[in-house]
C-alpha cells in the first residue's frame, strides 16, 4: 500500500482544532487541488465560500445544530453547487439556459462532491484536518441569505479545516464483500457482513467515548431512513430554481 492509499485509509473527522491559523496561500492550493478533481461535461458547478467574520461563523454553527467547530476551526468553507457560472456563460454566447432539469442538478451536486473530497485530501496531506458540515441543510435559505447565495446555486455543505487538537481513532467502514460485488448486485450474505460490523462500530464507540456511547451501525440506519430527512429541502430547492423535470 502506497502513501497515497495510507492517507485516504487514514482519514479522521477531527473536531477540536488548535488556534494555529490556516493560511491563505495553504487555502488557495487546496481549492486548487478541488478544481482538478473530475467534473461531468467540464461544469466546473462547484463554488467555494470561505467564511471569516466571527459573526457570520457562529450563525452558521448555530444553524448546523450547535457544531461550535464551525467557529473554532482554523478556517471554515462553504461548497456550493452553481448553475448560474453556466447559465452566464450559456448567455454569452446567445443561448437560452434551460432551468430545472434533474440531471444538471446531478452533475453539479457530484461535481461538489468530488471537487470537496480532493479539497479533503489535499488538506490532510498538508497536515490539516478536515470535517464536513451537512448541518447547513438544517436551514438552507438562511444560509443562502447569509452568503448572499443567487438563483441556481446552493449550499452543499460547510467544510471545517485547521490544524488538529486531538488524535481520534479511524472508524471503521463496512466489510469490503458487502460494498464490492462481482458482475451483479448480490446482497447475500450482507446481513452477516452488516452483524460482524455492527459489533465492530459498537466496540469503536465504547472505546471513543468511554462506554457511554452504545451504538452500532444498523441502529443508526434504523434511525436516519426510517424517518424523515430535511423534506423542507424539495421546497428549498424549488426555490433556487432546481426544480427537477
Amino acid at each position: 500500500m502506497n502513501s497515497v492509499m495510507q492517507l485516504l485509509r487514514s482519514h479522521r473527522s477531527i473536531r477540536k482544532f488548535t488556534d494555529q491559523p490556516v493560511g491563505d496561500a495553504l487555502i488557495g492550493d487546496v481549492v486548487r487541488c478541488g478544481q482538478s478533481a473530475a467534473t461531468s461535461s467540464n461544469l466546473q458547478a462547484t463554488t467555494v465560500i470561505r467564511v471569516r467574520n466571527p459573526d457570520t461563523r457562529r450563525t452558521i454553527a448555530r444553524l448546523a445544530g450547535d457544531q461550535e467547530y464551525v467557529s473554532t476551526a482554523g478556517a471554515f468553507l462553504v461548497f456550493c453547487a452553481d448553475l448560474n457560472r453556466s447559465r452566464q456563460a450559456c448567455a454569452m454566447q446567445g443561448g437560452e439556459f434551460v432551468t430545472g432539469m434533474t440531471e444538471h442538478f446531478i452533475i453539479a451536486t457530484i461535481d461538489v462532491a468530488l471537487f470537496a473530497q480532493n479539497c479533503a485530501i489535499a488538506a490532510e496531506s498538508a497536515g490539516l484536518g478536515i470535517c464536513y458540515i451537512g448541518g447547513i441543510r438544517n436551514d438552507p435559505a438562511q444560509v443562502t441569505e447569509l452568503l448572499d447565495l443567487p438563483d441556481q446555486v446552493y449550499p452543499v455543505f460547510g467544510f471545517c479545516l485547521g490544524y488538529p487538537a486531538q488524535d481520534p481513532e479511524i472508524k471503521p467502514r463496512l466489510p469490503l464483500d458487502v460494498v464490492l460485488k462481482e458482475e451483479r448486485y448480490r446482497d447475500t450474505g450482507d446481513v452477516d457482513g452488516i452483524r460482524h460490523y455492527d459489533e465492530r462500530l459498537r466496540q469503536y464507540y465504547r472505546t471513543r467515548t468511554g462506554g457511554t456511547k452504545d451504538s452500532n451501525w444498523s441502529l443508526e440506519m434504523r434511525d436516519l431512513v426510517g424517518k424523515e430527512s430535511r423534506p423542507h429541502m424539495r421546497g428549498f430547492l424549488k426555490t433556487r430554481g432546481f426544480t427537477m423535470r
